[in-house]
């Protein structure tokens, strides 16, 4: 008895380079806003004081390019490119939380009414691999 067997190839053509880079400028840096509560406590483990602030910030946002193609190499059948919108690089700055309260949540004013902390936002942003830490 004879089994036929049909391989089907699919051929995938990728158009020009300027569909992709249509794609990979949706991946961009933009503005945000985030609200950033920091606590200190005291050697007894006691809550000090609270400060917070909402702060102006920038993310990560946009649609990248991913494919997927049948392959007879992957147990799954199909070879995946999966394409994600990250940082290339993380920016460090500091900020001043000008927002505080002590633990019974009165304000405090003077050099205990601010604190500054440090923070590390996205400078600039690419599509990558994805799940890839070394990009």
């Amino acid at each position: 008895m004879w089994t036929t067997v049909v391989l089907v190839v699919v051929c995938v053509v990728a158009a020009p380079c300027t569909h992709a880079r249509r794609y990979d400028l949706e991946c961009e840096t933009l503005p945000s806003t985030i609200h950033v509560a920091k606590e200190e406590f005291d050697e007894a483990g006691r809550v000090e004081r609270t400060c917070e602030e909402d702060l102006a910030v920038n993310k990560c946002e946009g649609a990248c390019v991913s494919k997927v193609q049948p392959s007879v190499n992957t147990p799954s059948g199909f070879l995946k490119d999966c394409r994600c919108c990250r940082e290339t690089h993380l920016r460090a700055r500091e900020v001043t939380l000008t927002h505080c309260y002590d633990a019974d949540g009165n304000r405090l004013t003077g050099d205990r009414g601010t604190l500054v902390i440090k923070l590390r936002e996205p400078a600039d942003c690419q599509c990558f691999k994805c799940g890839d830490s070394t990009r």
